[in-house]
């Protein structure tokens, strides 16, 4: 198992397939783009399907949640899914992606074992959409929403991220469209994560403002029928149920005493925490000629020294040098 000194056990897996992205989101990198990394450091296939291999039926990963940058732009995306999905015993397999192109692949995803998805939508107006972006892809993530779900990868979850005099008033409109939709919406609280590190406390959207936000226009409830467990997302009953909405509030209340997440970047490091500084090279070890017990032993000694938080709200707090899109959510 991957405990650390906590007693928290890691059974989540994000695993990033890629630093590329066809976006370029305020919140997440400049809109000249990044140096992505030279592809002969992004782990092959051969290589994910064996990390994912220990994960599994050596270390106890329960979940894998593939995401980027974003991971459609992967060509072997469903090879690998398959490969995932034939393992024993079998992960829930789950993807998170700005739905761009989804329109095309979401049927073969499905089919190559993908459960659920999770598809970014931070609006619904063009022109916010563009500003945030600087892409004019809107009709494209509405798409690739609609065809996740005629492909059966419901519930059809969707991320909102809010930021302060961009989109902060969308809230309730973001919600009026999910449900309609029969979409299962999630707020985030934008985090220090940022190419940039531009980010600053005192600006970001809180989940009581969100909250505030979405109460004005629908008559939200506590979940109780839903246990949270681990999850990062508090939800809440709308108008009465069966519909939800979420709130991932990781700055304001964060969650890390429950957290069972490990993450792996695409050149092959593990990475404790989301906001861990150091990372653990898996990649060396793989392409050294290290066996699976070695390479095991290297990931339980990474998640062995995690940290009880993220420390986001500590004066001292240090942005890690790689932005989301490196790290992988």
């Amino acid at each position: 198992m991957l405990t650390d000194a906590y007693g928290r056990v890691a059974t989540d897996l994000r695993v990033s397939l890629t630093d590329r992205c066809n976006l370029r989101c305020a919140y997440c990198m400049p809109p000249e783009g990044l140096d992505w990394l030279p592809t002969p450091q992004v782990l092959t296939a051969d290589e994910i399907v064996r990390l994912l291999t220990i994960g599994v039926e050596t270390l106890g990963i329960r979940e894998v949640r593939f995401t980027g940058g974003e991971p459609l732009l992967r060509r072997d995306l469903a090879d690998i899914i398959a490969r995932t999905a034939a393992l024993d015993p079998r992960p829930d397999i789950s993807l998170t992606t700005n739905g761009i192109g989804l329109d095309k692949r979401a049927t073969a995803l499905k089919a190559a074992g993908l459960d659920r998805i999770n598809v970014s939508l931070d609006t619904l107006r063009p022109e916010v959409f563009r500003k945030l972006t600087h892409r004019d892809r809107l009709p494209d993530v509405l798409a690739g929403l609609a065809a996740a779900a005629s492909a059966g990868l419901t519930p059809v979850k969707v991320n909102a991220l809010v930021m302060r005099d961009l989109n902060a008033d969308e809230p309730p409109e973001l919600l009026a469209y999910c449900l309609d939709h029969g979409y299962e919406l999630r707020f985030i609280e934008q985090m220090p994560l940022d190419a940039q590190h531009g980010w600053k406390r005192t600006e970001m959207v809180t989940s009581v403002e969100i909250l505030d936000s979405l109460s004005a226009a629908f008559a939200l409830s506590e979940d109780t029928e839903r246990s949270r467990g681990a999850a990062p997302a508090e939800t809440f009953l709308v108008n009465g149920g069966p519909a939800r909405v979420g709130v991932i509030a990781s700055v304001t209340r964060p969650f890390c005493g429950a957290c069972d997440r490990v993450r792996l970047t695409a050149d092959g490091q593990i990475r404790n925490c989301l906001f861990a500084r150091s990372e653990s090279d898996l990649r060396a070890a793989l392409r050294s000629g290290a066996s699976d017990d070695e390479i095991a032993a290297r990931w339980r000694a990474a998640v062995a020294s995690k940290l009880p938080g993220h420390g986001i709200n500590d004066p001292t707090f240090l942005q890690p040098d790689r932005p989301m899109s490196a790290i992988g959510g």
